[in-house]
């Protein structure tokens, strides 16, 4: 197939091209570089393929505390974007299935995270705009599909996890960011001061799972919205307890800082649709995929956890 990915050198993206890729598919890799999604025109010059599948990863944001100080840039820019491919996909790929990303942080905390309650109620007040930006998104999908018959697919994503996270100095999410302090206090004797009581629990998917599961659905499933989740959540101090033991560090000597931001208390994904249409569900257990992440944060510490000077 011909398959074109925007956000194609982010994490996932460059996960899910590789094994596009893999399995024979002809792969067009977009990015910041060769296309300017906020620009309305920036997709015209794919025009000269038909592709079968776009997969639109593409999103202004970055882990922990970025969207308390950018909501009013996420809101502009995350809507140009999404706005543009979604116009593009309408005018000049219709014969295209589209397949994005939404996010769990969309959901309302007081309510059930299954995709019925995806466009209902109030999302945390932190991610507040962010969230809003892809429920719009969704939004478009069954406009879309409702007035000319598009094709779509919105996959809803647990915290990707695995090796080949990002380098360049951005904010990490927050099982990469345990990682590194972790490593950073085995090294170099730092104090490991994590965000919050450690009591928050989150939920995690290891990406190359998720990078199966999404293709099989795209190719299987259309017109859903399906969570893509564990179906469990651990407390952060369970994944540090974990952690500690893997790279041989006390995890007594711990501290947790209450005064710093922690998002949710609590946010596991409902995942009795993805098991319907995939019954034979088998994930990654969580102690082998951190080990497969810490022993490449091991290889890249140069790069991720260099001494201070």
């Amino acid at each position: 197939m011909e398959i074109l990915v925007t956000g194609a050198t982010g994490f996932l993206g460059t996960a899910l091209c590789s094994h596009l890729e893999l399995i024979g598919h002809k792969v067009h890799r977009l990015n910041s570089k060769n296309c300017d999604l906020e620009r309305s025109d920036s997709l015209l010059q794919f025009n000269q393929v038909a592709y079968d599948q776009i997969y639109h990863l593409a999103a202004w944001t970055q882990a922990g505390d970025f969207c308390l100080y950018h909501p009013g840039e996420q809101w502009i820019i995350n809507q140009r974007i999404n706005t543009n491919v979604l116009s593009w996909w309408q005018q000049y790929q219709p014969q295209a299935k589209l397949i994005s990303m939404g996010t769990s942080c969309a959901y309302s905390p007081e309510l059930p995270l299954i995709e019925e309650n995806y466009l209902t109620g109030m999302p945390i007040d932190s991610l507040f705009t962010y969230a809003m930006t892809k429920r719009m998104l969704y939004a478009g999908h069954l406009a879309l599909h409702k007035q000319y018959g598009l094709n779509y697919l919105c996959l809803v994503p647990s915290t990707l996890y695995g090796p080949s996270y990002h380098t360049d100095g951005r904010q990490m999410h927050f099982i990469f960011d345990l990682i590194r302090k972790i490593i950073r206090a085995k090294l170099y004797g730092e104090t490991v001061t994590l965000w919050g009581d450690g009591n928050q629990r989150r939920e995690i998917v290891y990406i190359h799972d998720f990078v199966n599961i999404a293709i099989q659905l795209a190719n299987d499933t259309d017109n859903q919205i399906i969570n893509i989740g564990a179906g469990e959540e651990f407390s952060i101090r369970h994944f540090a307890k974990l952690i500690c033991e893997n790279i041989g560090y006390d995890f007594n000597l711990v501290q947790f800082d209450t005064d710093r931001y922690v998002g949710a208390k609590s946010k596991c994904l409902e995942v009795q649709k993805l098991r319907h249409y995939i019954p034979n569900l088998s994930l990654t257990p969580l102690e082998l995929g951190l080990e497969k992440t810490i022993e490449w944060f091991w290889e890249q510490r140069t790069q991720l956890v260099p001494e201070h000077n």
